[in-house]
């Protein structure tokens, strides 16, 4: 099968693999892997922040990221198709207490006037305050969607001003790198807590990192126990992180190219299901609303012809590149993906 459901179905390489073999370990509960270690020194180092911490999860590291920041009964703005919105399943309130405001925006861009319109820190007795904004980048359900650093550094200013904090879900920061060539240290000098993945684009088989000061840090580090997330000899798993980000960057870009590839297939038969445009990184997201098509029907036309998709709403199908794919592969997702929706024009 020729799997385009998501960045995160990669294997581990023979060379991961054996990276993750060789790892030297430790207690990471009690600060003595030494891999996990290196790898929290590599990351925050990377970001230009003084302290990083490892998870299991990008959701709990978004999670002990925000709760760093915001506390129970304060406000957490984000916009409305995010993944701490949308795909986290309330772990905020649950977690955190929590409350969550949101704002729309196309395919996820981020305008910096959008959330400080709605933005209201020192509310007082009889309102919620805001206490931080989120920002996702690159921007999941947006189809991979990259948000401008001109507008990030416009909504710190802003936010400076205000004392409210900005985190970053940098799942896919990675690609958002590689696509504009902005540094991380660029991007991470306007957040004060950022999460990062290492199991999507960059093939580690699991691993995310909670990134901030080490106040902060340190502070997550007790709530991460507290979730039952304290993890003993993880340094194999680090080590595959410290692989991934050692090898694995230089493959976005032909991701970020594969993508465009079957965007660009895509419209010549139905321009209105995608724009090639839009397509900045590894994510295609096609709008079926103008075929008669449903996202789970043209998923099982796929599947039918080997091809594995996602699909995300009765009317939104999405497809991820990944390194794992080979070019036969793509090829042969250019020449059966279009065929499928046309014939759904046609009919």
């Amino acid at each position: 099968m020729i799997d385009l459901r998501s960045d995160t179905v990669t294997k581990p390489s023979p060379q991961m693999r054996e990276a993750i073999a060789k790892a030297n370990v430790g207690d990471d509960v009690y600060g003595e892997d030494p891999t996990v270690n290196e790898l929290e020194q590599k990351v925050a180092k990377m970001f230009g922040k003084e302290a990083a911490l490892f998870t299991p999860t990008g959701s709990l590291a978004n999670q002990l990221c925000i709760r760093t920041l915001v506390k129970p009964g304060e406000e957490l703005l984000t916009e409305t198709a995010s993944h701490i919105a949308r795909a986290e399943l309330g772990a905020a309130a649950v977690f955190s207490g929590i409350t969550t405001r949101t704002w729309p925006s196309e395919r996820g861009v981020v305008k910096a006037d959008q959330p400080l319109a709605i933005a209201h820190p020192d509310a007082g007795p009889y309102l919620v305050s805001t206490t931080a904004i989120a920002i996702e980048n690159t921007h999941n359900f947006g189809g991979g969607s990259v948000q401008q650093i001109s507008e990030i550094k416009k909504l710190r200013a802003a936010t400076n001003e205000m004392k409210i904090a900005m985190h970053l879900d940098g799942a896919r920061i990675w690609n958002a790198h590689v696509a504009t060539k902005v540094s991380l240290t660029d991007y991470a000098e306007n957040f004060d807590t950022i999460s990062v993945c290492l199991s999507k684009g960059l093939g580690a088989p699991a691993g995310s990192l909670m990134i901030s000061t080490a106040e902060r840090v340190a502070s997550a580090r007790i709530w991460r126990k507290r979730y039952g997330a304290g993890l003993r000899q993880v340094g194999l798993l680090a080590a595959a992180g410290i692989y991934a980000l050692d090898n694995n960057l230089k493959f976005l870009q032909k991701d970020h190219e594969r993508a465009k590839q079957i965007a660009v297939s895509v419209s010549k038969v139905a321009p209105k299901v995608i724009n090639p445009d839009y397509v900045e990184t590894n994510i295609v997201a096609l709008d079926l609303n103008s075929t008669s098509l449903t996202a789970g029907k043209l998923s099982e036309q796929l599947k039918a012809e080997g091809i594995l998709a996602g699909a995300l709403g009765p009317k939104f199908l999405r497809l991820v590149t990944h390194m794992d794919l080979t070019d036969d592969q793509i090829s042969k997702a250019i020449e059966i993906l279009p065929k499928l929706i046309q014939r759904a024009l046609v009919s």
